[in-house]
Formats: C-alpha cells, structure tokens, sequence
C-alpha cells in the first residue's frame, strides 16, 4: 500500500517571529521537517503532500520541497481564507484561514489513500512514523489512528501552548479529546491544573480517505456557528472527537516511546538543536541528511 504524509505547513509562526518551517536546527542546516520526512521515508511513506499558502510557496518550494525531489513524490496544497465550501464567504476583517481542521480540509482532493497528517515545526521521532505505517497498512473505512506523548514532554519553558487532552479506553481506543488554550508550565505537576502524565495529539495522525466525510460536514456546521468570528478556529482533534461521539469513527491510540519536541517559540530553538545533536552523537540519525 502507498502511504502519504500529509504536512501541515501554512502557518507562518506568529508567537516563533519568522517562517520556522524552513529554520535550520540540525548540524548541516537540517530543519525539523527534514528529520520528519527522514523518519517517514525510512518507515515506508513515499509520498509527501505540503499544505502551505501561496505567499510563500516560491520559497517553500525552493528551500523545502527541492530537497526531496528523487526520493519520494511531492505535492502542494494551497490553504488560504478563502478556500470555502460553495455558500460560505470569509467575514471582513479575518486575516488567517481556518485552523488545522480546515488544512486537512484543503487537501481533501490530493489523498485517495490512507495518510498521516503531522505539523511541519513539531519532532515526532522514528517510532511515531513506525507506528503510523504499520496501522495504516491495515487500516480501512473509519479506523483511524492518533500518536499520543505525554503532556509533561510537550510543554514551553517560554510561553504558552495549545494542547488536544486525550480520554481513552483502557484498550487505548479514544474517546474524545478536549482542547486547551493557554497552558503555562507552572500549571503542570502533582496535584496542579494538569498532572503531565495526560496523552495529548500533537497532530500526528492515521487517517483513511473516510475522514472527509466526516470532516466536510462537520466544517460546513463550523461556518455556519461560527463562520463570521475573526479568529474562530476549526482544530482537527476537536473534529475527530466528534466523529467518534457520532459514531462515525474508532481511533486508536498509539503511545510512543519517541521524544516530542518542537519550536514554538524563538526561545525554543536552542534546546532542539541541542536534542538533535544529541541524537546525531548516539547513531540514531546521519550527521547529514540528503538534500541539506
């Protein structure tokens, strides 16, 4: 079966301050995407699918996407506010398009085969990628699969951020996921807000073609609710638990034993070049990658 990895990249990094996606952090200019795709393309994926905007696509292409060409097949996918289901219209004012649900969206007509979907500036490690393809070979109809990492690993030393707090079975099958805003460190820990021990989707999913759907329907409610807020955001986990509270899908949990790290902030950059380094000195990636 052919696999695609779908990479969700039209984010510009507002809180980061520049276009992170195309940052190098690795020990020859490598980016954190460039390790995604490495992991990916070693676990049997042989197609990757960008999401990006079309502001920058002459640069994502020349800087990101050239550095794959021979290895796997590339494709591009446009998000922008005004890529709409046919009645709905962007409210004045609103400068972003629709959230990561909305990204997923957009690529809807490029995946005729099972996919993963994972964001461009986060590391997921070789494990999440293994895991991903071993699921989404069997995979059929609306069994899906989501990576889960402990909230504790997934947090800022410097700010804030968006987590998707997961509830599943004692089997791992999930059960919904509820979004937070706004988690500061300090409200990690014994008996804090959070315990850290909490599996939260850092967006790194199995989905077969059945998502859209689901996924359609459920962004045409989206708008029609909340289509004229400025900054209304349509998140993708928010989505597949609805899916599942519909009956619409069963998802599997995958608990990883890879180390999630990403750039959310400028601050961060630092501690995930040191990681890599790291896992450079152990063997567990080359010193260079192709393409860098």
């Amino acid at each position: 079966m052919s696999l695609t990895l779908v990479v969700l990249a039209a984010g510009m990094g507002s809180r980061y301050g520049g276009l992170k996606q195309i940052d190098p952090v690795g020990p020859h200019g490598e980016t954190v995407l460039d390790y995604a795709v490495f992991d990916a393309l070693r676990a049997g994926f042989t197609r990757v699918v960008f999401v990006i905007r079309r502001d920058f696509e002459a640069l994502f292409r020349e800087q990101i996407g050239a550095r794959y060409a021979g290895r796997l097949a590339v494709d591009y996918v446009f998000q922008s506010l005004d890529a709409l289901p046919p009645g709905f219209t962007p409210p004045a004012g609103r400068e972003k398009p629709w959230g990561t649900g909305h990204a997923v969206w957009c690529a809807r007509d490029a995946l005729a085969g099972n996919f993963a979907v994972i964001n461009a500036d986060d590391f997921y490690g070789a494990d999440s990628f293994a895991q991903l393809a071993g699921f989404l070979r069997g995979a059929q109809g609306g069994a899906f699969a989501m990576v889960g990492f402990r909230l504790a690993n997934t947090l800022s030393e410097h700010g804030v951020v968006s987590r998707g707090v997961s509830r599943a079975d004692a089997d791992g099958t999930l059960r919904e996921i509820t979004e937070h805003t706004g988690i500061a460190p300090a409200e990690v820990g014994a008996g804090l807000k959070f315990s850290g021990e909490e599996i939260v989707s850092m967006n790194c999913w199995g989905f077969t073609p059945a998502l859209f759907t689901g996924l359609d329907a459920q962004f045409r409610e989206f708008l029609a609710a909340r289509g004229q807020e400025p900054k209304s955001e349509f998140y993708l986990p928010a989505a597949v638990s609805t899916m599942i509270a519909r009956g619409e899908a069963a998802v599997r949990v995958l608990p990883t034993a890879s180390t999630w790290f990403g750039v959310t902030y400028r601050e961060d950059k630092p501690r995930v070049t040191a990681a890599i380094a790291d896992l450079v000195a152990r063997g567990l990636y080359p010193a260079r990658l192709a393409g860098s």
